[in-house]
């Protein structure tokens, strides 16, 4: 294996040195990228940095180089940082002890499960889903599936069975690997009985494995099934990692899109290691001996790139939190913050604005002075959020990273450097090194004063970018390159002040964020449309306290309703057994019909309005085949 031990991967250290770096990544990207590359650890380099041609689209990183992604995670620190802890598990329930793990208990726990996965006929190259509370096995069973070459497919183990069904089909998985249940909060999460009403339409999976979490008993079914613990005694802890080449898929990932059918990006090994290593040192900051914890399920690409990959290749201490944030408490991320030690804290605005809610006493009790950096992730913070953040959890002494990314982006595009570059109050600010945003008008022109405010689109590729929509190119080039030919189009609108911070001011397409998730309308109406009275629906968000935008949905039934009430349970019900808790609509209105133009689309930008309490700024609506519908809506509206 090919690396230069005393290169290691440097920290940008101030604010000149971000401008001649960023300057270095767009004079030249190729030797900016490969001094980066040149830190890890490779059983063959590159032909090439780069080659990439978006008209196809097509975008390759470090061809031809050889390498596995755990090896840079877990072997390479064999040598220097064995005994060092690389991740500290804090349970749901706090009288339960806590967990921690050196590189080398997690390096022979990732081998001894890569061997039963062989083991289990599972191959390089093979599909196999994840559906696991936030256990370190989660992370054991990602980390395994890549030692091998196996490409890894998690759902967010809050996914309803439909929704997990659909993924596992999408992706052709070979195996799944679960949990009897799961621990949220008082609940007792029974995921083994959502798996088997999963599998009852995933016949292409061959074999289950199930880690006993919980003891709560299961259906079990012969030959398909098997227990974790059975599965992995003697068996080695040792396996040779699989070479494998760059542009091989490391995982599919689902994200919701506009249209019914979720969008499983595919990210591949090298340029998703060397930029997530990256960015998660230059954002937070992060210096050895620091206890970094990101409250993020791993079910989502924040957790995958922020609690596993990135932190683990740059030998970080990770802290992975199995519980909530209101259990048995809502002071239970600042008990475990002073329990651990927490250096830098990364969390939601969702929950941060949850949390504000209560008195600030149940921050203060805690000693925090540990606390560096803080960050948030997964939509725009509001300026109150921020302000609280700021004042009563970072004690006005932590630099507050506002970090803009995606799914598909892979790491971190838009962020301050703690401490390095200026912040601004929910602002994300500057781009980071290597990633070249600008904002366009709806017609596609560069908007080219520094002051601006239009349509985000990045003009450069960046190695932590997905490269494909699995099983459906066309859809990847149709909804990330097709919009804005020569640009890649992320879905958000910006504004650009005049010192060149940006700002994100939310989606231009069809998917809300709620709670920092992105949520497509299509699936949520679809399901919303499978109850036998509606007719139609239509979804929209309006401004939330705590989740920062909720659901709106309107319904047109075949019949009215005396039990109005009964109707809106069994909607939310529905949408709950087939998307998932977390896309059940917070508001329902019965309307006679929907506003559309003449061509039949529904006129979102209305409904929107309405649901904002926004009426005065509806404007003309003459031009719509059913005007007078709007009214309606509005007098009806509760």
């Amino acid at each position: 294996m090919e690396t230069d031990q005393k290169n290691e991967l440097k920290m940008i250290s101030s604010y000149e040195d971000y401008h001649t770096k960023y300057e270095q990544s767009v004079k030249d990207p190729e030797s900016f990228w490969s001094e980066i590359a040149n830190t890890f650890v490779w059983h063959q380099k590159w032909d090439k940095v780069l080659a990439y041609d978006w008209e196809i689209p097509t975008t390759k990183w470090f061809t031809n180089a050889k390498l596995n992604i755990t090896e840079n995670c877990l072997d390479r620190h064999l040598e220097f940082r064995a005994d060092q802890t690389a991740i500290i598990w804090e349970p749901n329930d706090p009288s339960q002890p806590s967990k921690k793990y050196t590189y080398r208990e997690l390096h022979a726990k990732v081998c001894q499960f890569a061997n039963v996965l062989k083991n289990k006929g599972i191959q390089k190259g093979d599909r196999v889903c994840i559906y696991m509370p936030m256990v370190v096995e989660l992370t054991v069973a990602m980390l395994a599936c890549a030692r091998i070459g196996a490409v890894h497919s998690i759902v967010f183990a809050g996914f309803s069975s439909e929704a997990l069904a659909t993924r596992i089909n999408d992706s052709s998985c070979k195996m799944l690997i679960t949990a009897d249940g799961a621990y949220r909060g008082t609940k007792n999460i029974p995921l083994k009985n959502i798996v088997d009403e999963a599998l009852k339409r995933c016949p292409i999976i061959e074999s289950t494995i199930i880690l006993k979490n919980t003891a709560q008993d299961i259906h079990w079914v012969p030959g398909r099934d098997s227990w974790w613990h059975l599965e992995s005694m003697d068996v080695s802890n040792y396996c040779e990692a699989e070479i494998m080449d760059a542009e091989d898929p490391l995982f599919i990932l689902y994200t919701s899109g506009s249209t019914g059918k979720p969008k499983g990006m595919v990210h591949t090994i090298a340029g998703y290691m060397v930029y997530t290593s990256f960015s998660f040192l230059n954002v937070f900051q992060y210096q050895q001996g620091d206890i970094y914890w990101c409250t993020a399920d791993i079910g989502w690409i924040t957790g995958h790139s922020y609690i596993v990959y990135g932190p683990l290749a740059v030998g970080a201490t990770s802290v992975i939190f199995e519980g909530i944030p209101n259990y048995p408490g809502y002071d239970r991320f600042w008990q475990v913050c002073e329990k651990h030690q927490v250096s830098h804290f990364y969390t939601a605005p969702t929950a941060i604005r949850a949390l504000k809610k209560h008195p600030s006493s149940l921050v203060e009790k805690y000693d925090l002075s540990c606390l560096k950096v803080l960050g948030t992730v997964g939509e725009p913070i509001n300026v109150e959020a921020w302000q609280w953040y700021n004042d009563i959890v970072g004690n006005n002494n932590c630099p507050i990273v506002d970090t803009w990314w995606q799914t598909e982006t892979g790491g971190i595009m838009i962020s301050s450097l703690a401490g390095v570059t200026p912040q601004k109050s929910t602002f994300a600010t500057l781009p980071l090194p290597g990633i070249q945003p600008t904002l366009l008008t709806p017609k596609g022109t560069e908007l080219s004063e520094k002051e601006a405010e239009g349509i985000l689109a990045i003009k450069f590729p960046w190695p932590g970018m997905a490269r494909t929509i699995y099983g459906d190119h066309n859809r990847y080039k149709k909804v990330y390159f097709s919009a804005y030919p020569g640009y890649y189009f992320p879905g958000d609108g910006a504004l650009r002040d005049i010192d060149g911070n940006y700002r994100i001011t939310g989606r231009v397409d069809d998917v809300i964020i709620v709670s920092g998730h992105n949520l497509g309308t299509a699936p949520i109406e679809n399901a919303i449309n499978q109850h036998p009275l509606v007719v139609e629906s239509a979804l929209v968000s309006y401004p939330h306290e705590i989740k920062g935008n909720a659901l709106y949905a309107y319904v047109i039934t075949y019949d009215k309703d005396e039990k109005e009430e009964n109707l809106h349970k069994e909607i939310k019900e529905i949408v709950s057994r087939l998307v998932g808790p977390i896309a059940k609509p917070d508001k329902i209105q019965i309307v006679t019909g929907l506003p559309k133009t003449r061509s039949g689309k529904i006129m979102r930008r209305i409904l929107r309005k309405i649901a904002n309490n926004d009426i005065a700024s509806i404007g003309d609506t003459s031009t719509l085949l059913n005007p007078d519908v709007v009214n309606d809506i509005i007098k009806n509206k509760k």
